[in-house]
């Protein structure tokens, strides 16, 4: 299955010019099999999410985008998450006791929004979000080193908040997942794959840091 692990909705992401509807149509439309959105610091699309996707049988699984002090994290399978800005390894801390998983997201990026090097100084993180599409190839080449270095596991996402860039990166699950059970078991396998969208189609990333390259041409 291809999921675009990381979007942001209009209603709960201010910055975002996409309604739900929307995201589902174009992801469709560009062969993925399901979405997650990750609004900034909230999770109040969760229930409507939910129905939507049983409406319209399409997988959704709805996590969060947190800004900790030191940086954004993706987090999934979650009921309780703080309502301020708390140190990095303490919002780790709290997905892991809630039975979650988290990667950093766009950990490079020039807007003082990712870990950076305190990747070397957190622990428990699955893993690193190595392609962004609104993010520089350069910030998701190193993001692809680190995750080597540190073995964890790659992701990729759009990070969308407008039409043209749903989808644009994605991942890629080996199982099928429609639960979010099923898609916490898998995610924690770490047997995921990186993919772009290019040429009416998607390319999986499996073991080379220099297809990277290719992925924003």
């Amino acid at each position: 299955m291809l999921i675009d692990t990381h979007m942001h909705e209009m209603t709960y992401s201010k910055d975002s010019f996409l309604k739900l509807d929307e995201m589902v149509r174009i992801a469709r439309a560009k062969g993925l099999d399901g979405i997650c959105i990750t609004d900034h610091d909230s999770m109040g699309l969760k229930e409507y999410a939910a129905e939507y996707s049983r409406r319209e049988n399409f997988p959704i699984f709805t996590g969060i985008e947190f800004f900790s002090l030191q940086g954004d994290i993706v987090a999934f399978g979650i009921e309780e998450y703080p309502k301020e800005r708390i140190p990095a390894q303490d919002f780790i801390d709290l997905v892991k006791a809630q039975g979650g998983v988290c990667f950093a997201a766009h950990p490079f990026r020039n807007n003082n929004r990712g870990l950076e090097d305190n990747l070397r100084t957190v622990h428990g993180l699955d893993g690193l979000e190595v392609l962004n599409g609104s993010t520089s190839l350069e910030a998701c080449y190193k993001a692809a080193e680190y995750a080597e270095e540190l073995g964890l596991f790659t992701l990729g996402s759009s990070d969308c908040h407008i039409p043209e860039k749903v989808g644009v990166c994605a991942t890629y699950f080996p199982e099928k997942v429609h639960t979010m059970e099923e898609f916490l078991e898998v995610f924690k396998k770490g047997t995921m794959c990186p993919a772009f969208y290019k040429d009416g189609q998607y390319h999986i990333i499996t073991n080379k840091k220099s297809i990277y390259l290719s992925a924003h041409q």
